[in-house]
Protein backbone atom coordinates (compact mmCIF):
# COMPACT_ATOMS: atom_id res chain seq x y z
CA UNK A 1 0.00 0.00 0.00
CA UNK A 2 0.97 2.93 -1.22
CA UNK A 3 0.97 5.88 1.79
CA UNK A 4 0.64 9.53 0.26
CA UNK A 5 1.05 12.55 2.32
CA UNK A 6 0.47 15.71 0.10
CA UNK A 7 -1.78 16.42 -2.88
CA UNK A 8 1.83 16.50 -5.27
CA UNK A 9 2.56 12.38 -4.21
CA UNK A 10 -1.01 11.36 -4.48
CA UNK A 11 -1.75 13.00 -7.68
CA UNK A 12 1.51 11.29 -9.23
CA UNK A 13 0.30 7.90 -7.68
CA UNK A 14 -2.74 8.26 -8.92
CA UNK A 15 -2.11 9.65 -12.72
CA UNK A 16 -1.71 5.84 -14.25
CA UNK A 17 -5.23 5.13 -13.04
CA UNK A 18 -8.46 6.16 -14.38
CA UNK A 19 -11.19 5.02 -12.60
CA UNK A 20 -10.46 5.55 -8.84
CA UNK A 21 -12.43 3.84 -5.95
CA UNK A 22 -12.62 5.87 -3.22
CA UNK A 23 -13.14 5.64 0.83
CA UNK A 24 -13.03 8.70 2.82
CA UNK A 25 -12.36 8.61 6.96
CA UNK A 26 -10.98 10.25 9.90
CA UNK A 27 -9.06 7.31 10.81
CA UNK A 28 -9.55 4.93 13.98
CA UNK A 29 -10.96 2.78 11.67
CA UNK A 30 -13.18 -0.72 12.44
CA UNK A 31 -14.77 -3.10 11.01
CA UNK A 32 -17.74 -0.78 9.30
CA UNK A 33 -14.85 1.31 7.84
CA UNK A 34 -13.17 -1.92 6.63
CA UNK A 35 -16.23 -3.30 4.75
CA UNK A 36 -16.79 -0.07 2.62
CA UNK A 37 -12.91 -0.55 1.37
CA UNK A 38 -13.88 -4.56 0.50
CA UNK A 39 -16.93 -2.63 -1.55
CA UNK A 40 -14.83 -0.24 -3.02
CA UNK A 41 -12.93 -2.84 -4.97
CA UNK A 42 -14.25 -3.83 -7.23
CA UNK A 43 -15.85 -0.48 -8.53
CA UNK A 44 -12.51 1.39 -10.01
CA UNK A 45 -9.06 0.47 -11.11
CA UNK A 46 -7.52 1.52 -7.68
CA UNK A 47 -8.52 1.31 -4.39
CA UNK A 48 -7.95 4.65 -2.23
CA UNK A 49 -8.54 5.43 1.30
CA UNK A 50 -8.02 8.54 3.03
CA UNK A 51 -7.19 9.35 6.64
CA UNK A 52 -7.75 12.89 8.22
CA UNK A 53 -9.24 14.13 11.12
CA UNK A 54 -11.21 17.15 9.63
CA UNK A 55 -10.83 20.18 12.15
CA UNK A 56 -13.96 22.12 10.26
CA UNK A 57 -16.60 19.59 11.37
CA UNK A 58 -15.94 19.77 15.12
CA UNK A 59 -17.66 22.30 17.25
CA UNK A 60 -14.94 24.48 19.50
CA UNK A 61 -16.42 22.45 22.90
CA UNK A 62 -16.63 19.13 20.72
CA UNK A 63 -13.62 16.14 20.89
CA UNK A 64 -11.13 17.39 18.10
CA UNK A 65 -7.72 17.21 20.10
CA UNK A 66 -9.03 13.73 21.45
CA UNK A 67 -10.52 12.19 18.84
CA UNK A 68 -8.96 8.68 18.51
CA UNK A 69 -5.87 8.56 16.31
CA UNK A 70 -4.90 5.11 15.41
CA UNK A 71 -1.90 5.38 12.96
CA UNK A 72 -0.59 1.80 12.70
CA UNK A 73 -3.58 -0.14 13.67
CA UNK A 74 -5.18 1.39 11.19
CA UNK A 75 -2.87 1.18 8.15
CA UNK A 76 -2.65 -2.50 8.69
CA UNK A 77 -6.03 -2.80 8.48
CA UNK A 78 -6.05 -1.21 4.78
CA UNK A 79 -2.96 -3.13 3.33
CA UNK A 80 -5.30 -6.52 4.81
CA UNK A 81 -7.99 -4.90 3.03
CA UNK A 82 -6.40 -4.52 -0.47
CA UNK A 83 -6.37 -0.84 -0.20
CA UNK A 84 -3.59 -0.02 -2.76
CA UNK A 85 -3.32 3.87 -1.54
CA UNK A 86 -3.95 5.69 1.18
CA UNK A 87 -3.95 9.75 1.26
CA UNK A 88 -3.37 10.84 4.69
CA UNK A 89 -2.65 15.03 4.26
CA UNK A 90 -1.59 16.99 7.49
CA UNK A 91 -3.20 19.42 8.20
CA UNK A 92 -0.65 22.04 6.26
CA UNK A 93 -1.34 19.76 2.89
CA UNK A 94 -4.63 20.30 2.91
CA UNK A 95 -5.07 23.46 3.94
CA UNK A 96 -2.06 25.38 3.62
CA UNK A 97 -3.88 28.69 4.00
CA UNK A 98 -7.00 29.34 6.19
CA UNK A 99 -10.15 27.72 4.15
CA UNK A 100 -12.06 30.56 3.77
CA UNK A 101 -13.57 29.28 0.95
CA UNK A 102 -16.80 27.12 2.14
CA UNK A 103 -19.33 24.36 0.53
CA UNK A 104 -22.56 25.68 2.04
CA UNK A 105 -25.69 22.85 1.50
CA UNK A 106 -29.05 23.34 0.97
CA UNK A 107 -29.80 24.45 4.76
CA UNK A 108 -33.30 22.56 4.06
CA UNK A 109 -31.49 19.28 4.38
CA UNK A 110 -28.32 20.46 6.62
CA UNK A 111 -29.52 22.48 9.35
CA UNK A 112 -32.17 19.71 10.37
CA UNK A 113 -31.40 17.07 12.73
CA UNK A 114 -27.87 16.61 13.00
CA UNK A 115 -27.10 19.90 11.81
CA UNK A 116 -29.49 21.30 14.15
CA UNK A 117 -27.78 20.57 17.13
CA UNK A 118 -24.32 20.50 15.43
CA UNK A 119 -24.57 23.69 13.79
CA UNK A 120 -21.80 24.35 10.69
CA UNK A 121 -21.30 20.60 10.42
CA UNK A 122 -22.47 20.09 7.37
CA UNK A 123 -20.15 23.13 6.02
CA UNK A 124 -17.15 21.37 7.52
CA UNK A 125 -18.05 17.83 6.02
CA UNK A 126 -19.31 19.45 2.70
CA UNK A 127 -15.87 21.55 2.44
CA UNK A 128 -13.49 18.71 3.53
CA UNK A 129 -15.09 16.12 0.82
CA UNK A 130 -15.40 18.37 -2.05
CA UNK A 131 -11.66 19.02 -1.70
CA UNK A 132 -10.87 15.45 -1.04
CA UNK A 133 -12.67 14.46 -4.25
CA UNK A 134 -10.79 17.01 -5.97
CA UNK A 135 -7.36 15.76 -4.66
CA UNK A 136 -8.51 11.94 -5.29
CA UNK A 137 -10.89 11.90 -8.33
CA UNK A 138 -10.52 15.78 -9.03
CA UNK A 139 -8.85 14.33 -12.68
CA UNK A 140 -10.83 11.55 -13.82
CA UNK A 141 -14.09 11.03 -11.83
CA UNK A 142 -14.51 7.73 -9.81
CA UNK A 143 -16.38 6.16 -7.31
CA UNK A 144 -16.75 6.95 -3.50
CA UNK A 145 -18.08 5.03 -0.72
CA UNK A 146 -19.57 5.97 2.01
CA UNK A 147 -21.83 4.34 4.88
CA UNK A 148 -25.26 4.53 5.75
CA UNK A 149 -24.98 4.98 9.28
CA UNK A 150 -24.21 8.73 8.80
CA UNK A 151 -27.51 8.76 6.65
CA UNK A 152 -27.74 12.64 6.37
CA UNK A 153 -24.00 12.83 5.62
CA UNK A 154 -24.78 10.61 3.12
CA UNK A 155 -28.13 12.52 1.76
CA UNK A 156 -25.70 15.89 1.82
CA UNK A 157 -22.91 14.57 -0.55
CA UNK A 158 -25.23 13.02 -3.07
CA UNK A 159 -27.11 16.33 -3.49
CA UNK A 160 -23.81 17.92 -3.97
CA UNK A 161 -22.73 16.26 -5.95
CA UNK A 162 -25.23 15.94 -8.30
CA UNK A 163 -25.69 19.84 -7.96
CA UNK A 164 -22.10 20.44 -8.52
CA UNK A 165 -22.62 17.67 -11.68
CA UNK A 166 -19.30 16.34 -10.32
CA UNK A 167 -18.52 13.09 -12.32
CA UNK A 168 -18.42 10.91 -9.14
CA UNK A 169 -21.10 7.63 -8.27
CA UNK A 170 -21.69 8.08 -5.05
CA UNK A 171 -22.26 3.94 -3.87
CA UNK A 172 -24.10 3.48 -0.01
CA UNK A 173 -22.57 1.17 2.73
CA UNK A 174 -25.19 -1.07 4.58
CA UNK A 175 -24.74 -0.01 8.27
CA UNK A 176 -22.06 -2.89 9.93
CA UNK A 177 -23.29 -4.06 13.92
CA UNK A 178 -22.73 -6.05 16.51
CA UNK A 179 -23.80 -9.42 17.11
CA UNK A 180 -26.04 -7.21 19.84
CA UNK A 181 -27.30 -5.02 17.43
CA UNK A 182 -25.24 -1.91 17.83
CA UNK A 183 -23.96 0.02 14.83
CA UNK A 184 -20.24 -0.22 14.63
CA UNK A 185 -18.88 3.70 15.08
CA UNK A 186 -14.95 5.12 16.28
CA UNK A 187 -17.04 7.02 19.14
CA UNK A 188 -18.22 3.18 20.92
CA UNK A 189 -14.90 3.46 22.55
CA UNK A 190 -15.51 6.33 24.44
CA UNK A 191 -18.24 3.75 26.28
CA UNK A 192 -17.76 2.15 29.48
CA UNK A 193 -18.52 -1.49 29.77
CA UNK A 194 -21.60 -1.18 31.68
CA UNK A 195 -22.43 1.72 28.88
CA UNK A 196 -21.33 -0.25 26.00
CA UNK A 197 -24.18 -2.77 27.64
CA UNK A 198 -26.46 -0.14 27.72
CA UNK A 199 -25.81 0.84 24.38
CA UNK A 200 -27.88 -1.16 22.60
CA UNK A 201 -30.77 0.21 23.56
CA UNK A 202 -30.50 3.02 20.74
CA UNK A 203 -30.88 0.77 17.85
CA UNK A 204 -33.94 -1.34 19.97
CA UNK A 205 -35.70 2.37 20.48
CA UNK A 206 -35.39 2.53 16.81
CA UNK A 207 -36.58 -0.71 16.00
CA UNK A 208 -39.91 0.22 18.36
CA UNK A 209 -40.31 3.31 16.96
CA UNK A 210 -40.77 2.44 13.39
CA UNK A 211 -42.78 -1.07 14.39
CA UNK A 212 -44.96 1.32 16.05
CA UNK A 213 -45.17 4.00 13.36
CA UNK A 214 -45.61 1.24 10.80
CA UNK A 215 -48.79 -0.19 12.67
CA UNK A 216 -50.55 2.96 14.32
CA UNK A 217 -53.21 5.02 12.30
CA UNK A 218 -51.93 8.28 11.05
CA UNK A 219 -53.70 9.87 13.97
CA UNK A 220 -51.69 8.31 16.56
CA UNK A 221 -48.19 8.93 14.73
CA UNK A 222 -47.54 11.97 16.19
CA UNK A 223 -47.55 10.91 19.84
CA UNK A 224 -44.66 7.94 19.27
CA UNK A 225 -41.60 10.44 19.18
CA UNK A 226 -41.85 11.73 22.25
CA UNK A 227 -42.83 8.60 24.03
CA UNK A 228 -39.57 6.70 22.48
CA UNK A 229 -37.44 9.35 23.79
CA UNK A 230 -39.00 9.75 27.23
CA UNK A 231 -38.76 6.04 27.28
CA UNK A 232 -34.96 6.49 26.57
CA UNK A 233 -34.64 9.04 28.84
CA UNK A 234 -36.19 6.83 31.80
CA UNK A 235 -33.03 4.46 30.80
CA UNK A 236 -30.38 7.37 31.92
CA UNK A 237 -30.03 8.99 27.86
CA UNK A 238 -30.28 12.51 27.10
CA UNK A 239 -31.98 11.81 23.44
CA UNK A 240 -31.49 15.14 20.99
CA UNK A 241 -33.95 13.03 18.65
CA UNK A 242 -35.98 9.86 17.38
CA UNK A 243 -37.43 10.42 14.64
CA UNK A 244 -39.53 8.73 11.42
CA UNK A 245 -38.68 10.50 8.10
CA UNK A 246 -38.90 10.08 4.42
CA UNK A 247 -35.99 8.78 3.09
CA UNK A 248 -36.20 11.14 -0.50
CA UNK A 249 -35.51 14.18 1.80
CA UNK A 250 -35.32 13.65 5.59
CA UNK A 251 -38.58 15.85 6.05
CA UNK A 252 -41.63 14.87 8.34
CA UNK A 253 -43.76 11.99 6.54
CA UNK A 254 -47.30 12.56 5.33
CA UNK A 255 -50.50 10.58 5.52
CA UNK A 256 -49.48 9.54 2.01
CA UNK A 257 -46.02 8.18 2.50
CA UNK A 258 -45.74 4.30 3.91
CA UNK A 259 -43.00 1.91 4.80
CA UNK A 260 -40.55 1.14 2.41
CA UNK A 261 -39.64 5.14 1.60
CA UNK A 262 -38.70 5.99 5.35
CA UNK A 263 -35.84 5.94 7.60
CA UNK A 264 -36.34 6.57 11.63
CA UNK A 265 -32.87 8.58 12.73
CA UNK A 266 -32.00 9.14 16.20
CA UNK A 267 -29.39 10.64 18.53
CA UNK A 268 -28.74 10.49 21.73
CA UNK A 269 -25.93 10.93 24.94
CA UNK A 270 -24.74 7.95 26.86
CA UNK A 271 -22.89 9.50 29.61
CA UNK A 272 -20.41 11.64 27.61
CA UNK A 273 -20.95 9.61 24.86
CA UNK A 274 -23.06 10.97 22.26
CA UNK A 275 -24.33 7.78 19.54
CA UNK A 276 -26.35 8.03 15.89
CA UNK A 277 -28.10 5.77 14.39
CA UNK A 278 -30.91 5.15 11.43
CA UNK A 279 -32.93 2.15 10.44
CA UNK A 280 -34.88 2.18 6.80
CA UNK A 281 -38.59 0.90 6.70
Amino acid sequence: MLIAHTIAELRQALAPHRHPAFVPTMGNLHAGHIALVHQAKPLGDVTVASIFVNRLQFLPHEDFDSYPRTWDADCAQLRAAGCDVLFAPREKDLYPQPQTFKVHPDPALADILEGHYRPGFFVGVSTVVMKLFACVLGTTGGTAVFGKKDYQQLMVIRQMVQQFALPIDIVAGETRRAVDGLALSSRNGYLSSQERQEAVALPQALQQLAGRWATSAPHERDALEALAMEALRARGWQPDYLTVRRRSDLQPPTAQDQPGALVVLGAARLGTTRLIDNLEF
